[in-house]
């Protein structure tokens, strides 16, 4: 095989290393190709592609990682990870960790970890590297990376969020969420919904979106029935989709361009979550963004009553 094919196989391996260390669908491809770029620039062919390449793409994104943080905490508002519709890396070996690992609740999990506690428990837990692979990537002892591995686990246990197992069934529930979405339907929503249910809104500063996390059933149901008929009403249309490994959908004006994208948690027959990324950079890799601010002021006027012509 030449470089270049060798790269190209292991790139769906390297972006997944990359995205569940960084949580940025853009982040994560400018770390994948920065590590191309390393690997052309290298005289020698290293005796393993696959660890070398692993372990420059998790140096990156660690170096990356620590940069992000510091933007994170200045960010306005909730932040949450980019949305990614398609894991490309598939090991059926490894299955559930890499779908448990994928999700939005496990991706802000994460983000309560040291960038190394992180990176090694990526490597570590969700692609099975041996301990001498991942000491490589991290720069640290075997020893150190196996206390690193011990505390992000402990972390990871104590918060891990646990889904319904059964796929159809939270497929066919988040069905019938958005059609009680589309028609308003408050009794319908209350049903789906937890007791404690929050809905949770990433705008970033840069679209309208929620002052705070709305809690509750009774609240969430009311908010959503009150906008979404009206949402509608001007052409805008739900596109069932799985966001993060989870029942979810993309949600498109007239022309087909991307207002935001739901995705929801789903326990005991229940949505424990619903969380809704509408920041436009981080939907640009989902397709043409929409004018959310003209959307909402047409929002307002589908909403406004009408009022009749009483002259004569």
């Amino acid at each position: 095989m030449t470089r270049t094919e060798d790269f190209e196989e292991l790139r769906p391996l390297l972006f997944s290393i990359a995205y569940r260390i960084l949580g940025s669908v853009g982040e994560a491809e400018d770390a994948v190709q920065e590590t191309w770029l390393r690997y052309t620039a290298s005289a020698t062919q290293p005796t393993s592609t696959k660890a070398f390449l692993s372990a420059v793409v998790t140096r990156i994104s660690i170096d990356v990682l620590r940069s992000a943080r510091v933007r994170r905490e200045e960010y306005v508002g909730q932040w949450l990870p980019e949305p990614l519709l398609t894991d490309p890396y598939e090991d059926p070996e490894r299955s559930a960790e890499l779908a448990d690992s994928l999700s939005m609740a496990a991706l802000l999990l994460l983000e309560r970890l040291s960038p190394l506690e992180r990176a090694v428990f990526v490597l570590r837990e969700v692609f099975g590297f041996g301990f001498p692979e991942v000491a490589s990537a991290v720069g640290r002892s075997e020893a150190a990376c196996r206390q690193l591995a011990v505390r992000a686990r402990r972390h990871m246990d104590a918060g891990r969020p646990r889904f319904e197992a059964d796929r159809r069934e939270r497929e066919e529930l988040a069905a019938r969420f958005f059609d009680a979405l589309r028609e308003g339907d408050v009794e319908g929503l209350r049903e789906l919904l937890a007791a404690d249910v929050q809905l949770v809104g990433d705008g970033g500063g840069k679209v309208p979106q929620l002052a705070r996390d709305i809690i509750g059933a009774e609240k969430v149901a009311r908010l959503l029935a009150s906008v979404f008929p009206s949402v509608v009403r001007i052409g805008v249309e739900f596109e069932p989709r799985e966001v993060n490994g989870q029942p979810g959908a993309i949600l498109r004006d007239r022309d087909g361009k991307v207002i935001n994208t739901f995705t929801l948690d789903v326990l005991d027959g229940r949505i424990q979550m619903i969380r809704s990324v509408s920041n436009p950079d981080k939907l640009a890799h989902v397709g043409p963004v929409a004018d959310a601010w003209a959307l909402t002021r047409e929002v307002k006027e589908a909403r406004r009553p009408r009022t009749t012509d009483r002259r004569g």
